[in-house]
């Protein structure tokens, strides 16, 4: 086979004029095999890259093209004490493979040492992977006049994290070769839903090519949250449907014809190659000394930060160029409008510890393409110092795990429930709040995939995981849940009451915060698993939504929350509010008060009754100012009481727009300034000119 020099500036294997070129990084191979094969996976062909340039192996193959299936075998020192790995038996998935041939098949050959061996991974194993491997793919370049954004400001932005399976699987408005896959995010059943229910972003779990780990296919189970990557370029083979890969970025074009945005969730924190003793697949077979963070001194062992296994070195200047390439690559060849970082603090840890200013996020936010997207971070890992709430830079938004609890505390009764979740309604400032950060940074969730539905939150006190075959040890135990008086199913229709009433209460809070809401798919209308809260291996109808048992009902109250969101910016404003008094009218643009008018008594501990009224901010610019005026009403007593609401201006009136308490409600105007808050429920009012009420007001 012919192989000429080539190029080494891009990195991959890449279709063009006259054949293919092939580049791939390894700092420490003596030297790096092509190999391509047939559609039978049969090997046809194996020949040396011919150049190196710097750290990366390169050549042009004439003749090849779009098509041709390859792999690479990497040959130099195999001394696990030192850290290097080199075992040319073993085929290497390239790690900016565009797309994959076949799936990988559990065997004993995967692994560069012999599994059965005294020595572990001191050992060498001299059996071919290759037939066990999948292959890289290579693909013809995109159309990128697909790409167009809807490009939604953050203050605008309600985000709906979905499973790309899981969406569809059970939806039977679709059809059957479509549900759950790629394909169906894009039908009009599911566009329809979204637009309907407000959405402006939906974040996918991880689409990025993984793998199931051994531990599950023993147990007959799989990874289905798909935390494990195995490559940062292909799509994940086992969502495709009848349009393949283009399917995907066709759905990807049709939601955002729809204007909404799509927010991939990824994992370059780890791989699938796990520990020491795990298999050679890709980076380790590569250059493991290189692509991992591993123990001073004690090379053979991986750094776990993450806890499973092993951590990706981002760090490295030609990881951090792979990390920050696959993120290009989504941007522009996909339309991908923004990325959720799992497990960031990983990415932002440098050798001396944790650093917003380290050099992958310096590189990540002063990029031209990706300082445009909306980046999210999970501000935790499981390393020294991992817990990084707040800490990352701007443009970052950040999951915010104390909004979740705090919520959940307050509308169970816990102590000091209302103290707590004060800060949350304003958007956690005292987290947030500076290096020029804005009022959206707080991601507020009350759930995520990861822990119970919001059904399951007012449905158990206690996790049920016994389907994950781990004896139920697997999953939170501090999930701050309340099955509202008995745990699972029942009959009993005052606890199902209760339960209703308690998701209300739960979602008018999230999206009457300041912060961005994300909504966990089905949880608008009461998707649960069963009590399951770590459902990462539930293939199945536990883990997909249960679109013929919704409940109707809490779905038409979600779209009226959202309405109300969309209708008051108030509600969604983009600087902090700190109470300080606005210039038009001389009054705070935040105000806390008791039902009878008055302060509100926060030395109260268990104080069950205030209010929260939200104007437009003091801190903005006049062209910014906001002419909005919300006041939120929160009771957890157990009694019913009435409400003293402030004066109104000449011209206005107060209209209650939205009672937990009573659903069905229209909104209406309250005749004269009292009005009646039932137990246990949230009211939403709104001051309004005095016959008629604001455009998008829900009615």
């Amino acid at each position: 086979m012919e192989i000429v020099t080539g190029r080494y500036d891009r990195l991959g294997a890449h279709a063009e004029e006259g054949g293919v070129n092939f580049a791939v990084f390894s700092e420490n191979a003596a030297r790096i095999e092509l190999c391509l094969f047939d559609a039978e996976g049969a090997e046809t062909a194996r020949v040396d890259l011919p150049e190196r340039t710097g750290s990366v192996w390169h050549g042009f193959v004439p003749g090849l093209g779009a098509g041709c299936r390859y792999g690479y075998r990497a040959h130099g020192l195999y001394t696990p004490d030192r850290g290097h790995r080199f075992n040319p038996n073993k085929l290497l998935l390239d790690p900016y493979a565009r797309a994959l041939d076949g799936v990988l098949v559990e065997s004993d050959a995967l692994y560069g040492h012999d599994v059965m061996s005294a020595e572990e991974d001191l050992s060498f194993d001299a059996r071919d992977s290759a037939p066990f491997m999948p292959k890289g793919l290579v693909l013809a370049p995109w159309d990128r006049s697909i790409v167009r954004r809807p490009r939604h400001a953050w203050d605008e932005t309600m985000i709906y994290e979905a499973h790309v399976k899981g969406l569809s699987k059970r939806l039977e408005a679709i059809d059957g070769p479509v549900r759950g896959t790629y394909d169906a995010l894009g039908h009009p059943v599911v566009i329809d839903h979204l637009k309907a229910l407000g959405i402006t972003a939906v974040e996918l779990l991880p689409v990025q090519a993984f793998q199931d780990e051994p531990f599950l296919s023993s147990k007959g189970l799989t990874n289905y949250w798909g935390y494990n990557p195995l490559n940062y370029f292909a799509v994940e083979p086992r969502y495709l449907g009848p349009g393949a890969v283009e399917g995907f970025r066709q759905a990807i074009a049709a939601l955002h014809d729809a204007g909404i945005e799509v927010i991939l969730d990824v994992v370059y924190n780890h791989t699938c190659e796990g520990g020491h003793q795990g298999p050679t697949l890709s980076f380790r077979g590569l250059d493991n000394l290189s692509y991992y963070r591993l123990q001073r001194g004690r090379m053979r062992f991986n750094i776990d930060d993450t806890g499973c296994g092993n951590t990706l070195d981002v760090a490295h200047p030609f990881v951090a160029r792979m990390v920050l390439d696959s993120l290009r690559y989504w941007v522009e060849d996909f339309g991908i409008d923004g990325f959720r970082f799992d497990l960031a603090t990983t990415v932002a840890r440098e050798a001396h510890g944790f650093d917003p200013r380290g050099g992958f996020l310096d590189a990540l936010v002063q990029d031209p393409v990706l300082s445009g997207v909306k980046l999210i971070a999970e501000p935790w890992d499981i390393g020294p110092g991992g817990y990084r709430l707040g800490g990352f830079p701007p443009p970052f938004a950040e999951w915010n795990d104390r909004y979740r609890d705090d919520v959940r505390k307050f509308w169970r009764h816990d102590h000091r429930g209302a103290h707590d979740l004060a800060a949350r309604l304003l958007g956690s400032a005292e987290v947030f709040d500076e290096a020029g950060r804005a009022g959206w940074s707080s991601i507020n969730l009350i759930t995520a995939h990861d822990g119970f539905t919001l059904a399951d939150v007012v449905s158990f006190n206690d996790k049920h995981n016994e389907a994950n075959l781990e004896d139920n040890r697997d999953g939170h135990n501090g999930n701050y849940s309340d099955n509202c008086g008995a745990e699972g199913p029942t009959d009993d229709p005052e606890i199902l009451e209760r339960r209703a009433r308690r998701q209300r209460n739960l979602l008018t809070t999230l999206f009457a915060s300041q912060g961005t809401p994300m909504l966990l798919a089905g949880d608008e209308f009461g998707n649960g698993q069963g009590g399951n809260n770590n459902a990462y291996c539930q293939d199945n109808e536990t883990g997909w939504l249960d679109w013929p048992g919704a409940d109707r009902a809490l779905l038409t109250f979600t779209q009226r929350l959202t309405a109300l969101r969309r209708a008051h910016p108030a509600l969604r404003q983009p600087r902090f509010l700190h109470g300080r008094v606005r210039a038009d009218d001389g009054a705070p643009d935040v105000i806390w008060g008791s039902f009878d008018g008055k302060t509100a008594n926060w030395r109260d501990p268990d104080l069950e009754t205030f209010t929260l009224r939200v104007r437009g901010s003091a801190e903005v610019p006049d062209h910014l100012s906001i002419d909005d005026d919300v006041l939120l009403a929160f009771n957890t007593n157990g009694a019913a009481r009435d409400l003293v609401l402030p004066e109104a201006p000449e011209g206005r009136t107060w209209w209650r727009v939205l009672d937990t308490a009573r659903p069905d409600l229209e909104a209406a105007p309250v005749p004269g300034r009292s009005d009646r808050v039932e137990p246990d429920c949230v009211v939403v009012f709104s001051l309004s000119k005095a016959n008629e009420i604001g455009d998008g007001e829900p009615v």
